[in-house]
């Protein structure tokens, strides 16, 4: 035994994550570094639990995110070709969910599909479930076993496992269909950061969700302190302008802001 060092193997998820950040250099991501002030729907989120419905933060912010981007679905198009856009009616949102693998926790990916049509409630059941889901050290996604082909991708070399991604992203419609048309990150809410995460993501609009802090905030004229989120999104200027983009980030905002769809049980 070395006394100056020791090693620790790598997770074989955690190679997917080095070929995605490789990929995601290349795209024309714009960052939104944005705060929402979630104390109503913290609030609103508070009173549903106690009245008996088990709806998480993170659960009904997949249902906001879904629900705004199928109002502006441009934002979560693929790149076709270099006249045209293909867009999804459906959400399908990927996340990383973290599971415990041996004597290591590993996150390991997941796709919620049709969100926009499920409630939250709904969808915070699928993510516990997913989290109570036995894994052998071969599976490498939840809700479905891993192919064979599946796990050769971890043996093959960097090269080859990058091709892969850019033959994937290629066609768009099965892209879709393995990885979902947005992917929600929420590695701040494990700690409280005063801050916000720069993620790189394949997806044409992600989501980096960070800690939620109490800050001081400006309201009617006085100072107030107020729950606070912040939040990374990553935007693919190929696929969606400017001016749309704002669109969808203000709906988002008043979405997360109001909590207005937070209904009872």
């Amino acid at each position: 035994m070395n006394d100056e060092f020791y090693y620790k193997r790598i997770p074989r998820t955690r190679i997917a994550t080095f070929d995605i950040f490789s990929i995601g250099l290349r795209k024309h991501h714009v960052s939104a570094l944005l705060e929402f002030d979630v104390t109503e729907s913290r609030k609103k989120l508070r009173d549903l639990r106690r009245k008996g419905a088990r709806v998480s933060f993170n659960g009904w912010m997949v249902k906001a995110i879904s629900s705004v981007l199928a109002k502006h679905p441009e934002a979560s198009a693929y790149l076709y070709n270099k006249r045209k856009l293909i867009i999804f009616r459906e959400m399908n949102i990927s996340i990383l969910v973290e599971k415990k693998i041996g004597n290591e926790k590993v996150p390991i990916a997941m796709v919620l599909e049709k969100t926009n049509q499920k409630s939250a409630l709904e969808i915070t059941l699928e993510i516990e479930n997913a989290r109570g889901q036995e894994l052998s050290g071969n599976d490498i996604v939840l809700q479905k076993r891993s192919s064979p082909a599946e796990r050769i991708y971890f043996l093959l070399p960097g090269f080859l496992r990058r091709s892969i991604w850019k033959v994937m992203l290629g066609n768009p419609r099965v892209a879709y269909k393995k990885m979902g048309n947005a992917v929600i990150t929420s590695v701040g809410m494990m700690g409280k950061i005063n801050g916000w995460f720069i993620h790189k993501s394949v997806h044409p609009v992600s989501f980096g969700i960070g800690s939620i802090l109490k800050k001081p905030v400006v309201i009617d004229g006085e100072i107030k302190i107020r729950e606070v989120l912040n939040m990374t999104i990553l935007a693919d200027h190929d696929v969606i302008d400017g001016a749309p983009m704002v669109r969808f980030l203000n709906d988002l905002t008043e979405y997360i802001e109001t909590g207005a769809h937070i209904t009872g049980p």
